[in-house]
């Protein structure tokens, strides 16, 4: 199970009943945290999550409202005596601006490894799951992400009683472990069925619509995307701040075939998004208009 929560939906400042965009997600055990900015870790608190357990956060770009809150974040980590260390992933120039932020939150009692992106596209194991990192287009060097379970083949006990495999060897191969005794090798693939889907979370704020973010967005089970503007008459306020609007995020929804499509980072001069929800589930039904808050747990298919 992947639990998501939009922490926050708002875009450029942070609003007294509406939190800048970031994205909270635990699964096993990770936990992971996109974006920053101003009173990010306020609506962590609301939502009744901690920030002692973040180990990878992860920045699309370096505007304010998507970074600020960073330094308050640290410290709230720090002063509840975490000492294991805290991943962090984002464009180039992540490694200037990240202590920069520091200098009012220079001592923490645990190390930070910083990340810059390569390219147009990077993916980082991290162990049980992946964050694919894809470039988008605004008018900063800025990133959309993934966030990706893959899922083993399920174990097949005939296949292996046909094989002729020893029990004590079922549950390593089931593991993806190779085995050998008396000169036999046995191999995961001899008791594992066909491929199972897993699951897949895709953000994006701050673009203009790509076809990269309609492939990397391909078949996710969740696509959280920018509605920075609802009304058709905004787009070329959007073309020339490289935002979107609804219609544009729901055609990529529809595009890249996506389960659900949760809309965000809305203008603050947006200050009814649920008024305007036609403009997107007239092209992609299964649009929600995002709150502060809004929470899914994802499952795997059975």
């Amino acid at each position: 199970m992947l639990e998501v929560a939009l922490l926050g939906t708002g875009g450029m400042m942070p609003l007294p009943r509406r939190w800048l965009t970031s994205l909270m997600a635990r699964y096993n055990g990770s936990n992971i945290l996109i974006d920053c900015g101003e009173g990010t870790q306020i609506a962590l608190k609301e939502q009744g999550w901690s920030p002692k357990p973040i180990d990878v956060m992860c920045f699309t770009h370096f505007h304010a409202d998507h970074i600020s809150g960073l330094p308050g974040m640290l410290l709230t980590m720090g002063n509840a005596d975490r000492t294991e260390p805290v991943v962090m992933i984002g464009p180039k120039g992540l490694t200037k601006v990240v202590p920069a932020l520091r200098c009012v939150a220079p001592e923490l009692p645990f190390d930070i490894s910083l990340i810059e992106i390569q390219g147009n596209f990077q993916s980082f194991d991290m162990g049980g799951y992946s964050i694919e990192a894809f470039r988008v287009n605004h008018n900063v060097i800025c990133y959309g992400y993934n966030i990706v379970v893959k899922r083993q083949p399920a174990f097949d006990p005939v296949r292996a009683k046909e094989a002729g495999i020893p029990l004590k060897f079922w549950n390593p191969l089931q593991k993806g472990n190779t085995c050998e005794e008396d000169g036999k090798i046995y191999t995961p693939d001899m008791v594992l069925g066909a491929e199972r889907k897993g699951l897949k979370v895709t953000y994006c704020t701050d673009s203009r619509p790509t076809d990269f973010i309609v492939e990397n967005a391909k078949d996710a089970d969740l696509f959280i995307c920018e509605g920075m503007y609802a009304e058709a008459d905004k787009i070329e306020k959007a073309k020339e701040h490289k935002h979107m609007t609804f219609s544009e995020a729901a055609t990529m929804a529809k595009d890249a075939n996506v389960k659900e499509l949760w809309l965000t980072h809305y203008s603050p001069s947006l200050t009814r998004p649920k008024d305007f929800e036609k403009e997107a589930t007239s092209i992609f039904a299964n649009t929600v208009i995002s709150k502060d808050g809004q929470t899914t747990d994802i499952m795997f298919e059975d």
